[in-house]
C-alpha cells in the first residue's frame, strides 16, 4: 500500500470520525491555543519591555541625591526619578560630584540637570505645577533618550528657548501648541523649538532655569545623567562611581551613602528573569491541557482500532502489511493533532489580541508605572506558528503510536471474525 492510499484511508476515517473524536480536537484545540496565546503575549510584552528600556538607554545611568531616590523610570520619555529627594540627610549633587564622574573610564558624557514646579501658560490657559527640567544645552543632544517629532534640540546660545513633550504639544492646553509658538513658564516667555515624540516633560537651558526657576540653587542639581562607552561593564561603571563619590564625600561606611545611582540594564534583567519566570509558569498550566488532549487522543485512537477491527482485517486479507495498518492509524492520529493544531492557533492569535486589547485599555487608564500597560500588545511570529503546529502534530502522532502498533499486530483471521 502506498503512503498515499494511507493517507487517503486516514483522511477518510477523520471525516467520518464520531462525536467522541471531534472532541478530542476541541481538547487540542484548546491546548494549542493556550500556549500560542501566553507565548504571544509574553514576546509582546518582552519586545515591549525592549522597546521601553532602549527608550530610557540602557547605556544612560542616572545620579540622584538621597539613598531613597532610584524610584525607576516611568515611559514615554519622562524620568519619573526628578521627585524631591526622601532622606532628610541627602546632600545635593554639585560640580564637584561631576568632575569626580567625568574621571571614570567606562564614562563618555556627563551632564546635571535642576527641576522644578512652575505654571505653564499658552493662549490664555495656565496649567499649574508643571514639572520643568533644566540641562546643559552644550551635553544634553548626545546623551538624551528622548527623540524628536518636530523641530530641534536645545543649543548652545538658546536662553528662552524650549523642547516640550508630544503630550504637552498635543493636551494640555486643549489646543495644540505648534513649533515657534510662545508659552509663559513662570513668568518668562520661552519660543517653542522642538517638540518630543512622547510624554509631558519641558526642557529649558539649565542656565535659564536657575534664574527662573524657584528653589533650584545656583550650583547644585537634582540628578546627574551619565552615559557610559561599554554597557556591559555597567555593573562595574556604577560600582567605581560608587566609590568615587564615597571618596570625594568622605564617606567611609556604606549604610552612610546619601546618592543613588539607577542602572537601567540591571532594571532590564530583572524584570527579564521575572517574566521569564512567569512565562514558564503559564506555559505549565497550558502544557496540562496538551496533556489531557494527548491522552484524549490515545483513547480515542485505542476506540478508533476495536470500531475498525473488522476493517482492518479486510484490508489484511486483500495484501495490507503490518506497516500499512500502523501507517494509516499513525496518519490519522496526526490528522487529529493538526486539525487541532490549526484551530488553536486561531482560537490563540484572537484570544491574545483581545487580551492585549484589555491591557492596553487599562493602561491608558492610567496605568502609568514602570511596567504600566505592559502586555498590551502581542507578537505571533511565523516561528511560534509553525513551531505550535508541529508541536501539535508530534502530541497526536506520539499518542497514536501505541493504538496504531496494537492494529498492525492484528490477526487478519481474529479481526475478521471480531463483532
Amino acid at each position: 500500500m502506498r503512503l498515499k492510499k494511507s493517507f487517503q484511508l486516514a483522511l477518510n476515517f477523520l471525516f467520518h470520525s464520531k462525536l467522541r473524536s471531534w472532541l478530542t480536537i476541541l481538547g487540542i484545540v484548546i491546548g494549542i491555543a493556550a500556549v500560542v496565546s501566553i507565548i504571544s503575549i509574553s514576546q509582546g510584552a518582552q519586545q515591549q519591555l525592549k522597546d521601553r528600556l532602549g527608550g530610557l538607554g540602557a547605556d544612560v545611568l542616572t545620579v540622584s541625591p538621597g539613598i531613597e531616590r532610584a524610584k525607576g523610570f516611568g515611559f514615554g520619555g519622562e524620568n519619573q526619578g526628578n521627585n524631591a529627594a526622601t532622606s532628610s540627610t541627602a546632600k545635593n549633587l554639585t560640580e564637584k560630584d561631576i568632575v569626580v564622574i567625568k574621571s571614570i573610564s567606562n564614562v563618555k558624557e556627563v551632564m546635571g540637570e535642576v527641576s522644578a514646579n512652575a505654571d505653564i501658560s499658552y493662549s490664555a490657559k495656565t496649567a499649574k505645577n508643571q514639572r520643568i527640567t533644566g540641562v546643559d544645552v552644550s551635553t544634553w543632544k548626545d546623551i538624551t533618550t528622548e527623540t524628536l517629532a518636530s523641530g530641534r534640540f536645545l543649543t548652545t546660545g538658546d536662553t528662552s528657548s524650549v523642547v516640550i513633550g508630544n503630550r504637552v504639544a498635543t493636551t494640555l492646553f486643549g489646543k495644540a501648541v505648534p513649533l515657534n509658538s510662545k508659552i509663559i513658564i513662570a513668568g518668562k516667555s520661552f519660543n517653542v523649538v522642538g517638540i518630543t515624540q512622547e510624554g509631558s516633560s519641558i526642557y529649558i537651558p539649565i542656565s535659564t532655569a536657575r534664574t527662573t526657576l524657584a528653589d533650584v540653587g545656583n550650583n547644585e542639581f537634582n540628578s546627574i545623567s551619565v552615559k557610559i562607552t561599554d554597557v556591559s561593564l555597567s555593573n562595574q561603571t556604577v560600582t567605581d562611581i560608587t566609590n568615587k563619590l564615597m571618596l570625594s564625600r568622605g564617606i567611609l561606611n556604606q549604610n552612610k551613602i546619601d546618592f543613588s545611582i539607577s542602572n537601567p540594564a540591571t532594571m532590564q534583567a530583572t524584570i527579564q528573569a521575572t517574566m521569564n519566570t512567569m512565562t514558564l509558569f503559564l506555559g505549565a498550566i497550558a502544557a496540562i491541557s496538551l496533556i489531557v488532549g494527548a491522552i484524549g487522543i490515545a483513547n480515542s485512537m485505542f476506540t478508533a482500532v476495536l470500531e475498525k477491527t473488522k476493517d482492518i482485517g479486510i484490508m489484511k486479507s486483500i495484501g495490507a502489511k503490518n506497516i500499512d495498518i500502523l501507517l494509516v492509524f499513525l496518519f490519522n492520529s496526526g490528522l487529529i493533532g493538526l486539525v487541532g493544531g490549526i484551530g488553536g492557533i486561531v482560537l490563540g492569535t484572537f484570544s491574545s489580541t483581545a487580551i492585549s486589547s484589555l491591557g492596553g485599555v487599562q493602561a491608558s487608564g492610567g496605568g502609568r508605572g514602570f511596567l504600566g500597560g505592559l502586555g498590551s500588545t502581542t507578537l505571533v511570529t511565523p516561528q511560534l506558528i509553525i513551531g505550535a503546529l508541529l508541536f501539535s502534530i508530534l502530541i497526536g502522532m506520539i499518542s497514536g503510536v501505541i493504538p496504531a502498533y496494537r492494529a498492525s499486530k492484528l490477526n487478519p483471521v481474529d479481526a475478521l471474525r471480531y463483532e
